[in-house]
């Protein structure tokens, strides 16, 4: 009995641990907050993923991480989307922890990142050389 309870114990806490410290966003929220011009969104992709195609509004965090501070609102309540390839993927927890790091306090995560973005029928951006 004891080792079904630590077991049970064992599977909560590593559920708990792969649902990552950040709260998802689905496409529907994250596409109305850009239309309202209510959120920051940080593509953690690579430079050249970002060149290809992104997320309206995104910015490179390869290219920005350094300086994320003056590419975020000055509202530390202000939402901020940190997203990468896709659900599997766990590079998006850099750009939510330096944000976190820099004080934001709404720093979420698209899971889906941008192949369900793309998979959804959403549009991208490209960005020039």
């Amino acid at each position: 009995m004891k080792k079904l309870i630590t077991l049970a114990l064992a599977l909560v806490c590593s559920a708990a641990a792969y649902a990552g410290e950040f709260s998802d966003i689905s496409i529907a929220e994250l596409k109305k907050a850009i239309n309202e011009k209510s959120v920051t969104v940080i593509d953690v992709n690579g430079s050249d993923s970002y060149k290809a195609g992104h997320i309206p509004t995104a910015i490179d965090f390869s290219t920005n991480k350094d300086t994320l501070a003056k590419s975020l609102p000055s509202d530390k309540s202000a939402l901020v989307v940190a997203y990468c390839g896709g659900p599997r993927c766990g590079a998006y927890q850099a750009a939510a922890k330096k944000a976190k790091e820099l004080g934001y306090t709404n720093v979420k995560h698209l899971s889906a990142g941008i192949s369900g973005w793309k998979k959804a029928g959403e549009k991208t951006e490209s960005a020039a050389e």
